[in-house]
This record gives structure tokens, C-alpha cells and sequence, in this order.
């Protein structure tokens, strides 16, 4: 009986632990809106700025975030440059913060490189972020301080035109696209991997200097709990521009 009972408790044991750790993935449908602006102003200096808007569910079900992110950027060439900048963000209500919004700091340095033929483009980033989120007292209620963690970005970016006009004004371009995002930080526990994003669409050519990409993207990510996953399948809509205001010689 003695045996019995303790493969019992055993039992009971294993299947509580085993519920603790069991994988729990969240389904969302969401919109991505994006306008990025890069202003170049002499050989050597420039800007960066771009804002984002995200809904949250059902693709038009409330607002989940909103980035402001600026920056100082120095161009090596016209193929490689390097920004220092900084970004805003506000994460709109959330489950354990139900009654307010909360913000985040985020410190960035970023080297971002393109290679450009007739047939083909890519552009790739490599990203730092220092972060900073506030502490989250209760639904209503922030709490004093900030956690952080850093987080390394790397972004493949891959155009083939599918019009005679090419990447000139008019034309229509396939793009595919990657991006993966890594976790590191005394804070970081479980999600050192954090999230990948991939999305497929097509480019259409605004102008010279300036484009829309319009498709589908998917988004993995593991949250801080480690058993916890977010899978978001959303239509990602951003503008690019370019701005060179140095003087044509």
C-alpha cells in the first residue's frame, strides 16, 4: 500500500511539474505599419528616423505598440553606414498591465550595408539595443524602476524585380525577408532566443528614391517565461523614403 501511494504522490508530481512547463502558444492577427526616413546631408552625416503602429488582434482589434526610433547616422560609402540613435516605445495595455500603457527605452547601435545590381538587392542590418521597460506594479500601476536586457538584431533584406522598370519608378519587386532577434543580460533567463520575423511580399517603386512594401509576414517568439510563445501572422505595410540633400555637382 506504502508503494503504492508513494508512485501515486510520484505521479501527481510529474504530471504538475510536466503542466508547468508545458508549451503555451498565443495566436494573434495584427497589422504592421511602418514609415522609415533616411536623410543624408554631406558625405560622411545623415539621419534616421522611423515611426511604427501595431494593432493588436484580429487585425483591427485595438493598438498593441507604438516606435519612435531616431538616430545619427556616419556613411563610410554609400554601401555602409553606422547609426547611434535612440527609440521610444509605447506598449498600449497589455494582460498584466490591463489599465495603463507601458514605456520603454531603448539605447540603439546599428551597422547596415547594401549591395545593389540590376538584377538583384539585399540590405542587411546588424543591431544593438540597450533596453529599458518599466516595472509593472498591477493592472493599473506602474511600478518604480526599469528591467533591461540587451538585444542583438540581424536583418537579411532580399529584392528581385519583377517588372522591366526594375527598382526604377513604376516597378514592382519580390521581396523576402528575415529577421532574427537574441536575448542577453543578467536578466535573461530562459528567452535568449527572442523572436524571428519573416516576411514575404512585393515592392512597389514610389519614386527614385522611395518605396512601399506591401505582404505577409509571421513572427515566433518565446516570452520571458520560456513556455510561453507568441505566433503573430499579420500584413506588414512599410514605406521607405531617402532624402540626399547634398549639393549635385
Amino acid at each position: 500500500m506504502k508503494k503504492t501511494l508513494l508512485v501515486f504522490a510520484i505521479s501527481i508530481f510529474c504530471i504538475a511539474a510536466r503542466s508547468q512547463t508545458t508549451k503555451q502558444t498565443e495566436h494573434l492577427e495584427q497589422i504592421w505599419l511602418a514609415v522609415f526616413n533616411q536623410t543624408r546631408f554631406s558625405n560622411h552625416w545623415g539621419t534616421w528616423l522611423d515611426i511604427h503602429l501595431r494593432t493588436k488582434d484580429d487585425f483591427v482589434n485595438n493598438l498593441s505598440q507604438l516606435i519612435t526610433r531616431v538616430g545619427l547616422t556616419y556613411y563610410a560609402n554609400d554601401d555602409l553606414k553606422f547609426t547611434l540613435g535612440y527609440a521610444y516605445v509605447n506598449i498600449f495595455p497589455a494582460d498584466n498591465h490591463k489599465q495603463v500603457s507601458q514605456p520603454e527605452h531603448r539605447i540603439w547601435q546599428q551597422m547596415q550595408w547594401h549591395t545593389r545590381g540590376k538584377k538583384t538587392r539585399t540590405m542587411q542590418w546588424l543591431r544593438l539595443e540597450e533596453r529599458y521597460r518599466r516595472r509593472i506594479a498591477n493592472d493599473s500601476t506602474l511600478a518604480e524602476g526599469y528591467n533591461f536586457n540587451f538585444r542583438l538584431r540581424y536583418n537579411y533584406l532580399f529584392q528581385v524585380p519583377l517588372t522591366s522598370k526594375g527598382f526604377s519608378p513604376g516597378g514592382l519587386a519580390f521581396v523576402l525577408n528575415d529577421e532574427v532577434h537574441l536575448n542577453f543580460g543578467k536578466e535573461i533567463v530562459y528567452n535568449y532566443f527572442d523572436q524571428n520575423r519573416f516576411f514575404v511580399g512585393l515592392s512597389y517603386q514610389t519614386g527614385k528614391q522611395s518605396n512601399l512594401q506591401f505582404g505577409y509576414m509571421n513572427v515566433f517568439q518565446q516570452l520571458a517565461a520560456g513556455n510561453r510563445y507568441k505566433v503573430i501572422n499579420g500584413a506588414r505595410i512599410y514605406f521607405f523614403q531617402n532624402f540626399d540633400l547634398r549639393k549635385k555637382k
